[in-house]
């Protein structure tokens, strides 16, 4: 029997991946219903602004097109489609969700446990990318590529970024600090290795691999590694406990000239205590790839700072992820359709 599947893909996450993957792994087994929807030429919801709505975060979508679109399907596909309470009542024939990102944030997963619905997603789909920016955000500050493409880009010639004192160490004589364990923090400690870099990892619920462990990598608590890194690198997921980690006690007990980088979520640091560790010299520099609110409002002084790059959030923004993401929820779809357990249930 033909099962039949809505697929909301977006600009990134586009729905004609997800179906191509769907024939790949499941053939005749589901019909795909495709729509795709305009993110991120426009901006996601950070956190519920809508009615009905209340407890998710990171969607993309009206309440009434998503429920127009899954219609009686018994599996949905999506990348950011918020599913509340209320949605879910009115999807009595919906069984499955496939959520292609690391956490299914925009679903409510209490009220799908409720009621039978299978929720699963894709965790790590964009790690690779997100350390490989990462190890490119470090070296743009640490090696001027930011001051001198700015400076470039004004006809200034900045000469003077060849001076002893204003020239960058390099990976391989610095000690860095990785907070965060995970999908991405794991591979960033990795490719850090490669570079010769000291690597301090602060992750107070995992244990570090044989082979981290076997080329020095140390683990250690938050407070000594603010105090040795020369960079400090965020790849925590949001919890109670990391909200507002990185405050002005954290920045201040960062050592003197140290460089902050953010590329995993904005609720992390705190932007104003990070712009006043900036302004005074006290951190030489820092990146940040994403805001706690996003788009970042343009009059935030943190985006005049000349010590900072800024990108919008980008840094899983890769085709591979696309396709890796796409391939993790054809497979969970097979295994439901067939029976068999899934792999990354929520």
């Amino acid at each position: 029997m033909t099962v039949n599947v809505a697929i909301i893909g977006d600009r990134f996450m586009q729905a004609r991946v997800f179906s191509a993957a769907l024939t790949a792994a499941c053939g005749d087994l589901v019909a795909c219903h495709e729509v795709d929807l305009p993110w991120p030429d426009q901006p996601m919801h950070l956190d519920a602004v809508h009615p009905g709505l209340e407890g998710l975060r990171e969607y993309f979508g009206a309440p009434e097109e998503i429920l127009a679109h899954v219609g009686d399907a018994a599996v949905l596909v999506t990348h950011l489609a918020p599913l509340s309470a209320g949605m879910l009542d009115a999807l009595p024939q919906l069984r499955l969700v496939a959520v292609a990102r690391g956490g299914p944030v925009n679903i409510d997963m209490a009220a799908a446990a409720r009621r039978g619905v299978r929720v699963v997603n894709a965790p790590g789909r964009n790690a690779s990318a997100v350390a490989e920016f990462t190890i490119g955000a470090i070296l743009a500050v640490t090696r001027n590529i930011t001051l001198g493409h700015d400076a470039l880009r004004r006809n200034d010639w900045r000469g003077d970024l060849y001076r002893a004192d204003d020239a960058g160490e390099e990976l391989s004589e610095m000690t860095v600090g990785v907070i965060g364990y995970g999908h991405v923090g794991s591979r960033v400690v990795r490719l850090l290795r490669a570079f010769g870099a000291r690597v301090l990892v602060c992750d107070p619920y995992v244990q570090l691999s044989a082979a981290d462990l076997a080329c020095g990598v140390i683990q250690t608590g938050l407070g000594p590694l603010l105090a040795q890194a020369d960079v400090v690198t965020l790849h925590p997921r949001v919890t109670a406990e990391t909200t507002g980690m990185i405050d002005r006690a954290a920045l201040d007990a960062m050592r003197p000239g140290a460089v902050l980088v953010n590329t995993a979520r904005g609720p992390l640091v705190d932007l104003d205590a990070l712009h006043g560790a900036l302004v005074s010299g006290h951190l030489r520099g820092a990146m940040l790839d994403t805001f706690a609110q996003e788009p970042v409002p343009q009059d935030h002084p943190i985006l005049a700072l000349p010590n900072v790059t800024l990108t919008p959030h980008i840094a899983g923004a890769s085709r591979k992820t696309a396709r890796v993401a796409a391939a993790q929820a054809a497979e969970e779809v097979r295994r439901w359709l067939t029976g068999a357990p899934p792999l990354n249930p929520c």
